[in-house]
C-alpha cells in the first residue's frame, strides 16, 4: 500500500489521475467492436448509445458481452491502477475520470455512453462488495422488469445505501452517490420514456430501418 499523499502535493496527482482515467474510459469499445465485426456504426440504431445494451440490439450477444466486460474493465482498471501506485484518493479520481471519459469521450464529440457498466466496474475496483451488490441489484431488477435503464437507476441508488454498512468509509459513500447522480443525469430521456411506458426492453433488436450502416 503506498504512503498517503500530503494534500500540499496532492493536486497534481489527482488531476493526473482524473486525466488518465478519462483517457482510459473514453475508449469506445462498443463502437470499435461493432465496426470491426462489420456491423457498422452502433450509434445509428436503437438508442444511439455505444454501450452494451444498444450493442445487443445488433443481434450479436457476443459483441454485447464483450462490450460489457471491456466497459466495466476500464473503470476497474483505472481505479486499481490509481490505488496501487498512489492510494485511495487517486483511486477515486481515476475511477471517476474513467466514468467521465466513457460518458463524454472527446473523440466522439463528448457523445458517449451512460456509464452503467463503467460505473459498476469502477465500484468493483474501489470497493468490490459494493460493486458486487450493485451487480446483484441490477440483475434482479433487469430479470423482473426487462428494463436495463430501470435496473441501472435502482442499482445506482442502492450503491451509496450499501456503501456505508459494507465499507464504513464515508468517502466511498460520497463517491457512490456522485456516480449515482451522474448516472441519473445521463438517463433523463430514459426516465421520461419509462414514465410514458415507451422504454425499450432488454433484447429488443433494432428495426430494419435502424440496422447499422456505415456513416
Amino acid at each position: 500500500m503506498p504512503d498517503p499523499i500530503s494534500w500540499e502535493f496532492a493536486w497534481p496527482y489527482l488531476l493526473g489521475a482524473l486525466a488518465g482515467g478519462y483517457l482510459l474510459g473514453s475508449i469506445p469499445f462498443g463502437l470499435l467492436l461493432t465496426r470491426l465485426a462489420g456491423m457498422g456504426d452502433v450509434r445509428r440504431i436503437g438508442s444511439g448509445n455505444i454501450g452494451a445494451t444498444n450493442v445487443l440490439r445488433t443481434g450479436r450477444k457476443d459483441l454485447a458481452a464483450a462490450t460489457l466486460l471491456l466497459d466495466g474493465g476500464k473503470g476497474a482498471a483505472a481505479a486499481l491502477i490509481g490505488n496501487y501506485f498512489f492510494g485511495p484518493d487517486v483511486m477515486l479520481a481515476a475511477g471517476f475520470g474513467a466514468v467521465l471519459g466513457h460518458n463524454f469521450p472527446i473523440w466522439l464529440g463528448l457523445r458517449g455512453g451512460k456509464g452503467v457498466a463503467t460505473s459498476i466496474g469502477t465500484l468493483l475496483g474501489v470497493a468490490w462488495p459494493v460493486g458486487l451488490g450493485v451487480c446483484l441489484v441490477w440483475l434482479l431488477v433487469a430479470a423482473v422488469t426487462r428494463y436495463s435503464s430501470l435496473a441501472a437507476l435502482l442499482a445506482s441508488l442502492a450503491a451509496p445505501l450499501m456503501a456505508w454498512p459494507l465499507t464504513q468509509d464515508l468517502q466511498i459513500v460520497e463517491f457512490s452517490a456522485a456516480l449515482a447522480v451522474l448516472l441519473w443525469l445521463r438517463h433523463r430521456d430514459n426516465i421520461g420514456r419509462l414514465i410514458r411506458g415507451q422504454e425499450s426492453k432488454i433484447g429488443r433488436k433494432a428495426d430494419a430501418q435502424d440496422r447499422p450502416s456505415e456513416p
